[in-house]
């Protein structure tokens, strides 16, 4: 049995809704069955409990939180016993939603009273889908008439928006979906890169890879949407169409670990599949480790910023340049680049840049 557990969150008026429609169409056309964790603010506030009904917005968020996690574990319960060979968790909003509507002390009194962890929080899900509000690009479309529990003004939807996008990065597999086309494609562009994390044969994704000067470390690390990952990746034997690895990440001490594997289906497009595991299956998996290639060390920038999702790579081989990469939707499509970056020159197609190739000899810096 397969069960994969996602989060689609994002802004006020970001399309949740119809996209849930969408999902639960597509996907049990290729045979998943969908189960969706209805959102808990929204029940928790029409049913009269919300943060000004209860003496404090810290002992909302505990009760949030607790209910939260709480129908998370019954439904992956469910799927557990459920007759079905693949199976997707739709989470509308998770936990770490939440930290955008509390301060950094209530939000650290609340992970200290549930026993909870952040990154742990965070890394629970095996993906998480961010739809931008239609208040930034589709201010048309932005309305108050579809959800009771929905209060915020064009100008507060898009600061809870920069919020939630901050709570979320740093997440392994974190996807951004903007206004940039119609609704329509917008939701087409969400499922295409569901489709992509399933590893479904109809799903594409685009990669854009670049090589940059080496960026003011300082300054990422001071940025509030940036959060730095440390990784080891190593390839594990495989077969000429396929590539596998293993990777754990480190984020302020705790260790996550991951196998994926993946199938290129041009220089720019991939299908790949990806799941956790355990730090006992890890270290079993390194047996299996590619003698002729070796593990890769670097350290993550994970960036939010310009409704996008940028991932900086610094390795401790090169002192003058990294690698931004960045996903899109479509191949042709202009890229905006964060602020402070200096791109050398676009390597997307290089081979020599790709990481199974960096595995075997780093290129000498420009």
């Amino acid at each position: 049995m397969q069960v994969k557990k996602i989060v689609i969150t994002g802004g006020p008026c970001a399309g949740k809704t119809t996209a849930m429609s969408r999902i639960q169409k597509v996907f049990a056309r290729v045979g998943y069955k969908v189960l969706f964790v209805p959102e808990t603010a929204t029940e928790l506030i029409t049913g009269g409990v919300a943060p000004w009904t209860l003496v404090s917005n810290e002992e909302y968020q505990k009760c949030q939180v607790s209910l939260q996690k709480r129908k998370e574990e019954i439904f992956e319960r469910a799927a557990r016993h459920m007759d079905a060979d693949k199976i997707l968790i739709v989470c509308d909003r998770g936990v770490m939603d939440n930290r955008a509507y509390m301060n950094d002390t209530e939000f650290a009194n609340v992970m200290q009273e549930l026993g909870l962890n952040e990154e742990e929080e965070r890394d629970q899900y095996d993906a998480v889908f961010f739809l931008t509000t239609a208040a930034k690009g589709a201010l048309e479309a932005y309305t108050l008439s579809n959800n009771g529990a929905r209060t915020e003004t064009p100008e507060e939807a898009i600061e809870v928006d920069d919020r939630l996008a901050a709570a979320w990065t740093g997440h392994p597999y974190l996807r951004v979906i903007d206004n940039s086309t119609s609704f329509e494609g917008k939701l087409r562009r969400l499922i295409v890169e569901i489709g992509t994390f399933l590893g479904e044969p109809v799903s594409l994704e685009s990669e854009r890879k670049y090589l940059i000067r080496y960026p003011d470390l300082h300054r990422l690390e001071e940025m509030p949407d940036c959060q730095k990952v440390d990784i080891v990746q190593t390839y594990l034997l495989s077969s000429d169409d396929r590539v596998i690895r293993v990777r754990k990440r480190v984020q302020d001490g705790n260790a996550m670990y991951y196998r994926s594997e993946r199938r290129y289906l041009s220089e720019m497009s991939r299908v790949e599949t990806e799941r956790k595991v355990s730090r006992e299956e890890y270290v079993d998996f390194l047996d299996q480790a590619d003698p002729a290639r070796r593990s890769i060390r670097k350290t993550r920038y994970c960036l939010t910023e310009n409704h996008r999702y940028y991932e900086i790579d610094i390795y401790p081989e090169w002192e003058r340049q990294g690698i931004l990469e960045i996903d899109v939707g479509d191949e042709k499509e202009e890229i905006v680049f964060p602020e402070g970056i200096q791109v050398i020159r676009e390597v997307t197609e290089d081979k020599a840049y790709k990481n199974h190739s960096l595995a075997s000899a780093m290129p000498e810096e420009d």
